[in-house]
């Protein structure tokens, strides 16, 4: 019987930037380190998402020891301090979530105004600001970045190709931004995963994606067409709305590496029951 190993970790410094793949990377209380760290709001400090700016998803993201660097074509890198110290509190929206965050330096805003061609700030998490999990899904002491909700988003390699079949197509992985990828297991099979470890890192599976139009945008272009939400529509609709994916909560702190081991401890209905 083959072993479902942890195949691919990603981590997304700035939400709704593109990614950095790595072999091995440390986990904190909020999930991958700098993972959604930083984020852009608009003048409200509401967040901002490929969902309103495609356009988000070419700009590149490196991290070094001490910098993040930001890099976009016709555009000079930016480089910014990975902890920034002196820049204003402020007031931000993800959702229904109301949480504070530190404004990161004017060079950034402007370089990202600039780009994205709507005025916009960049801002960043300080470790002192908590933001909670949502209650209904979490433990009171489980925290999160600026992801959508939680600190892990797990998918299998099966379900994508399950996926990709059902449409004739080949879109990857990119397109549905997790973090964590499976290996191993049938299509799905993170659809009834209750209670996993990967490594010696123990995860809680307690609510399914639900997406939005976000995987409908190339990664590499920006532009937004039919696919995947058409086919996702058709067989993975559940009470209105369409899941690929599974959202999870981590036990430890640690380390993941690609090859890690994955045991499923505790399994259960489906979700979504599909």
């Amino acid at each position: 019987m083959t072993s479902s190993i942890l195949s691919a970790i990603t981590l997304y410094p700035v939400k709704s930037l593109a990614g950095i793949s790595v072999s091995s990377w440390p986990v904190v209380k909020t999930g991958l380190l700098y993972d959604r760290k930083w984020m852009l709001v608009d003048a409200a400090g509401h967040f901002l998402s490929q969902r309103k700016l495609p356009k988000m998803a070419l700009i590149k993201t490196a991290l070094t020891e001490s910098h993040l660097i930001l890099s976009a074509s016709g555009m000079a890198s930016l480089s910014l301090p990975l902890i920034p110290t002196d820049g204003d509190i402020i007031s931000s929206t993800i959702w229904h979530d109301q949480c504070e965050a530190r404004s990161v330096s004017k060079e950034a805003d402007q370089w990202l105004s600039y780009f994205l061609k709507l005025d916009c700030r960049l801002v960043y998490q300080p470790a002192e600001m908590v933001r909670p999990v949502d209650p209904r899904y979490a433990d009171a002491t489980d925290n999160v970045s600026f992801a959508d909700g939680f600190p892990f988003l797990i998918i299998s390699e099966n379900s994508l190709m399950s996926l990709n079949q059902a449409m004739h197509l080949n879109l990857s992985m990119t397109r549905f931004r997790p973090n964590l990828v499976i290996s191993g297991c049938v299509p799905y099979a993170e659809d009834s995963w209750r209670e996993i470890s990967i490594g010696a890192i123990d995860f809680r599976l307690t609510k399914p994606c639900s997406r939005c139009s976000v995987p409908a945008i190339d990664p590499e272009s920006a532009q937004t067409g039919k696919e995947p939400l058409t086919t996702l529509n058709r067989i993975r609709k559940w009470e209105n709305k369409i899941y690929f994916g599974q959202n999870a909560l981590h036990n430890q702190l640690g380390t993941l590496t690609v090859g890690d081991t994955l045991h499923v401890k505790v399994t259960g209905a489906k979700q979504p029951p599909i």
